[in-house]
């Protein structure tokens, strides 16, 4: 069992930036391939960024690229998200979520933190 905890969201003006966590239980977290995503009120879930077990590779949204930086530190079971020059489209409930079978789908998810751009 895997257990997903995000913080980091809040309310911020457009052009600024936040930093989410996603703090993973379990002694394994450095295998997990793990990823993003984000729902906005009335649209579906969307992805936007995944990172492999290793840090060595990152994939983003194209609505997200250049802006948002995801990242790991699998010393502290924890995987971040960068988000700079937010826009107010950027504003939804962020889940991160653990995909612990090799090319398997996402598994587990977190409860979701808030980020709130505001013009």
């Amino acid at each position: 069992q895997v257990q997903l905890v995000e913080s980091g969201g809040g309310l911020v003006q457009a052009g600024g930036s936040l930093r989410l966590s996603c703090a993973a239980s379990g002694r394994t977290f450095s295998s997990y391939d793990m990823g993003w995503f984000r729902q906005a009120p009335g649209k579906e879930r969307e992805f936007v960024a995944a990172i492999s077990w290793s840090g060595g590779s990152t994939y983003y949204a194209d609505s997200v690229k250049g802006r948002f930086t995801i990242s790991r530190d699998n010393a502290k079971n924890t995987v971040y998200l960068q988000m700079n020059n937010l826009k107010v489209e950027d504003t939804a409930v962020y889940y991160c979520a653990a995909s612990t079978v090799e090319g398997g789908e996402y598994d587990y998810w977190g409860q979701g933190t808030q980020v709130t751009v505001s013009s």
